[in-house]
């Protein structure tokens, strides 16, 4: 055998197992890259569209009442005073919301919704004139209190941002109108001697409540988890406002000749912590 035959021999079978060598290192990156754990950074791609339903539970720990005010009548003159409450507060912090959406695809969706809760309103205030039946030189303290309960329609609308382990963080907007219906509002004044003397104790009346249909807007902002392909846990903030409005009206005064609303509430805003479900019927 020629010796140059005998070096290509030796050089072909280098190559060749230099080749199998590669091969094998190939196919056992593959195998690693194969059995690497899947991250879902989006729904599937047959995940979207379809008819969703919701209910959530509301509590607001934080709200501002704004400046509530009253108006008082003065027969002789014709004239009416503004008169705000020196403290006011709102309570009952709970609401309860169902709705029915539509998810358009991965990203956005919508829903109407209708949400209900009650509240409580406790105010005061302190007038320089004498209460009703008081001597000169007397001042009058003024309680007022009163329940009433709220409806609000909403339409809203989200954006989904990228799933990540079943999470996925949203942030929405929502307008609609909320009827706000008054309660009967109690009265009561108390004398205050100062300068003069009280001729008795404390006196009561009650007014007419007033319900209304109020503007709302509210911002939303959360997140939601996948408990299976259809069940979602969501856990969010809400920002609303509701828009002000008449408390209630005159009593004895509109017999003298008052017109309009007594009492003018200043609108409500709420913020919400709300945790929820939605179940997707498709």
């Amino acid at each position: 055998m020629d010796w140059r035959h005998g070096i290509c021999g030796i050089a072909l079978g280098a190559g060749l197992g230099a080749g199998l060598l590669a091969s094998g290192a190939a196919h056992a990156a593959d195998d690693e890259l194969l059995d690497a754990p899947e991250i879902t950074i989006s729904p599937e791609a047959n995940d979207v569209g379809g008819v969703y339903l919701r209910g959530d539970i509301g509590y607001a720990p934080w709200r501002d009442e704004g400046d509530p005010s009253y108006r008082t009548f003065d027969a002789g003159t014709g004239t009416y005073d503004n008169v705000p409450f020196d403290n006011a507060r709102f309570d009952k912090p709970i609401s309860g919301t169902i709705g029915i959406g539509y998810r358009f695809n991965d990203i956005v969706r919508a829903d109407v919704t209708a949400e209900y809760f009650e509240g409580r309103f406790d105010g005061s205030s302190l007038s320089a004139a004498p209460c009703a039946g008081q001597g000169a030189g007397t001042s009058c303290a003024f309680s007022h209190d009163a329940n009433f309960s709220a409806l609000g329609l909403m339409a809203n609308g989200y954006v989904d941002l990228a799933t990540l382990a079943g999470f996925t963080p949203y942030i929405g907007a929502g307008i609609g109108a909320t009827n706000i219906n008054w309660n009967t509002v109690r009265e009561t004044a108390t004398c205050i001697p100062g300068g003069g003397v009280c001729a008795g104790g404390a006196g009561g009346t009650s007014y007419e409540g007033e319900d209304s249909w109020r503007f709302t807007y509210a911002l939303m902002a959360g997140v939601s988890y996948d408990i299976t392909d259809r069940l979602k846990l969501d856990l969010g903030y809400r920002y609303s406002r509701i828009a002000d409005g008449d408390m209630f009206n005159f009593g004895a005064e509109a017999l003298a000749g008052a017109r309009g609303a007594k009492g003018h509430d200043d609108g409500l805003s709420r913020h919400e912590i709300r945790a929820g479900l939605r179940f997707s019927l498709w």
